[in-house]
């Protein structure tokens, strides 16, 4: 991620001086309201009360409908072991030896740290209900390195997952959709060049599926094919 990776979907908007006239004005009209239905009420006959006594209501009859499978119930993958949802790591390829992740997992404090700002990541993973990660990385020679991370959000009080997934610095790239997947995006970004170094491409896929937000990274000192960042992700969401 660049320095202004922060999510700007995750950031609370400040409320406008209009939207507190109208809270106000509402509530107001509420008071109003309340005081003139207690005084027509005080003018009128006491209802009388129904009795307590009630007809019995048959329960109805027919099977009732059938369980969602588990391949139609997300949820009972979603629930189980995250790690096995992420694509394998293939054959022929290596460990990175600073992988982030350890025995496939991702504390909150291991996610954070792996983004920049990582202070103020924390917080806001914190705010957007973080449940947990699973990641799998390997690399191909000494040309690539590829990152898959798989985090998931409690969902709560807001849609995380969607919202960090959607909230990225795409900065300088050029980006496409991922066929049937919504949200889905990959970006290929501009090389960064520095003086006696290698240029270092870079390629990005994310999207969300229900509570789950696929984050997939490719780093090169070769160009990256747009096909070969796309077909990861289409991999990767199959499995979602």
């Amino acid at each position: 991620m660049s320095s202004d990776d922060v999510p700007s979907g995750s950031r609370p908007r400040r409320r406008g001086r209009t939207t507190l006239l109208i809270a106000t004005a509402a509530v107001l009209g509420l008071v109003a309201g309340t005081c003139a239905g207690y005084l027509v009420q005080a003018d009128r006959e006491p209802t009388k009360l129904p009795s307590l006594s009630q007809p019995v209501v048959a329960h109805a009859k027919g099977e009732g409908s059938e369980p969602l499978s588990a391949a139609q119930d997300h949820r009972v993958k979603t629930d189980g072991d995250l790690r096995k949802l992420l694509l394998s790591r293939p054959k022929g390829t290596k460990a990175l030896p600073w992988a982030p992740e350890e025995d496939g997992w991702l504390d909150l404090a291991g996610y954070a740290d792996t983004l920049d700002h990582a202070d103020r990541e924390f917080g806001d993973l914190v705010g957007s209900e973080f449940r947990r990660a699973a990641a799998v990385s390997w690399a191909v020679g000494d040309t690539y390195n590829t990152e898959i991370r798989l985090v998931q959000y409690r969902q709560e009080e807001n849609l995380g997952a969607s919202d960090r997934a959607s909230g990225w610095n795409v900065e300088d790239t050029s980006g496409w959709p991922v066929p049937g997947a919504g949200d889905g995006m990959v970006y290929l970004f501009k090389p960064e060049r520095k003086a006696g170094y290698l240029p270092l491409y870079k390629a990005q896929a994310s999207a969300s599926r229900g509570d789950i937000a696929m984050e997939i990274w490719i780093f090169g000192s070769k160009p990256i094919p747009k096909s070969k960042i796309m077909d990861l992700a289409k991999r990767q969401l199959e499995r979602l």
